[in-house]
């Protein structure tokens, strides 16, 4: 899943994100004196959230796995077969099945990713998919209209299940970034840029599924080290917007952002801030910061959250952080900031983030788990999520034939010198990788070892 910058075994029960008591929770009596909840302004909020039994038994079967094997992590709808299920992979359904067993008549939040755009992600291989750029219709009849059906089936939108839809990772920053007179611009994202297919998949998802009285969209807003620059901030914004008035949609089918998914992003820098200055020069002119306005996923989150309210968003919107892979912990981890001899010593000897370049996003060394899933961590962020289950691999190291949709990017090869989306520095990615979204064993041992917190 790709990433752009500015420029040059048992089954452990449903997971608890439990911040208080439950607010704002009116209930109806429904068919047959069940109560299912009005909306409620955090999804996460006094909740349970579901534990996809698929990732568990995987990660449970690692040595280690056991540690973290209960947490809850993202259904990533990829393709139209992964409705009924795939290649072992449960479908929508039995997952809701599922959830409805684990939550016990509590409220339970089941973490969909919705995932399969015309054209989708223009700017990667690795995440290509099965749509080409003009089958807005099959989008609407074949994959958003079935999973709306389903989800619409009063078993599940009657009963205690919260559907957190996280919407289209990827598709819209790329039509700000990747397009145009930019240096990092595709012919695939001009397309998509000139056809509005994102923008009307996007709207149609949002609309659709929004009329569902306990489903919340969130809709992907990239990450810091993407959209944190002044010229694709506002521009992204905008974007957001216009998507969520296409096709019939409001911005209050909105629930909030999601950002840094399946990035790498760390959640909060401790040992500087976008404010600092070296010997007179501002943290800004370091070749890591090259002039962003944000130095982690937090700070930045919070920001562009706002930022949507500014351009006419509701003010009660909410944002998710993915972090899953941002942990970076191990022995590689600074201790304190860095010597103050010039600013990209500062920089570079105090970030966590350990990545060669912030635009490296394909399965990258040295990375660890972040945050355990949390709800309510901070002001305006909804959750901190796994909706990148861990251990799922990003993209095939070399090329390797599939039925899926899913090209090779060379930002997964380990031998890769760049481009300008990486600033021409070597990918950072780890060898052997099967395809994305298959499980790669060796990731996800890293992964543990590099926890922060630490397991």
């Amino acid at each position: 899943m790709s990433r752009r910058i500015r420029r040059a075994g048992t089954l452990l029960a449903a997971s608890a994100l439990t911040m208080g008591a439950l607010t704002g929770v009116a209930s109806a009596q429904v068919d047959g004196g069940r109560a299912a909840a009005a909306k409620v302004d955090n999804p996460y909020a006094g909740a349970k959230v579901y534990v996809n039994p698929d990732w568990s038994a995987k990660a449970a079967a690692e040595p280690g796995g056991n540690k973290i094997s209960g947490q809850p992590t993202g259904i990533w709808l990829d393709r139209i077969a992964a409705i009924d299920g795939t290649g072992g992979a449960t479908g929508l359904r039995a997952h809701l099945d599922e959830a409805l067993r684990q939550s016990s008549g509590s409220p339970t939040v089941v973490q969909l990713v919705v995932y399969d755009l015309p054209g989708r992600d223009c700017a990667a291989l690795a995440s290509n998919g099965e749509l080409g750029p003009t089958e807005i219709d099959t989008y609407k009849t074949r994959f958003i209209d079935p999973i709306a059906a389903i989800l619409s089936e009063p078993k599940y939108a009657d009963s205690p299940l919260r559907i957190v839809t996280t919407i289209e990772i990827d598709s819209l920053p790329n039509l700000v970034t990747n397009t145009g007179g930019s240096p990092t611009a595709t012919p695939q994202c001009d397309t998509m840029k000139a056809n509005g297919n994102y923008v009307k998949g996007v709207g149609y998802a949002l609309n659709k599924l929004g009329a569902i009285g306990n489903v919340y969209n969130y809709v992907d807003a990239g990450h810091h080290g993407w959209i944190g620059w002044d010229d694709n901030f506002n521009p992204t914004a905008q974007v957001l917007k216009q998507a969520a008035t296409a096709e019939g949609s409001t911005v209050d089918k909105v629930a909030g952002i999601i950002v840094n998914t399946a990035n790498y992003s760390a959640l909060k820098e401790e040992n500087f801030t976008v404010d600092d200055t070296v010997n007179g020069t501002t943290v800004r002119q370091s070749k890591w910061v090259d002039w962003n306005r944000y130095v982690d996923e937090l700070s930045f989150a919070q920001a562009f959250r706002q930022e949507l309210v500014n351009v006419g968003f509701p003010s009660d919107i909410g944002a998710l952080i993915d972090t899953s892979r941002n942990g970076w912990g191990g022995s590689a981890r600074p201790s304190g900031p860095g010597a103050t001899s010039d600013v990209d010593t500062y920089i570079n000897d105090g970030r966590y983030d350990r990545r060669i370049h912030i635009g490296n996003w394909c399965n990258q060394s040295g990375a660890g788990l972040g945050e355990r899933p949390k709800a309510a961590p901070a002001a305006g962020i909804d959750a901190y999520v796994w909706m990148k289950p861990p251990g799922e691999s990003d993209g095939a190291s070399s090329e390797l034939p599939n039925d899926e949709g899913k090209g090779f990017d060379r930002m997964c090869d380990p031998t890769y010198t760049g481009n300008p989306r990486n600033g021409n520095n070597p990918s950072g990615a780890l060898p052997n990788a099967p395809l994305s979204g298959h499980w790669f064993s060796a990731q996800f041992q890293e992964l543990l070892k590099n926890a922060y917190p630490a397991l």
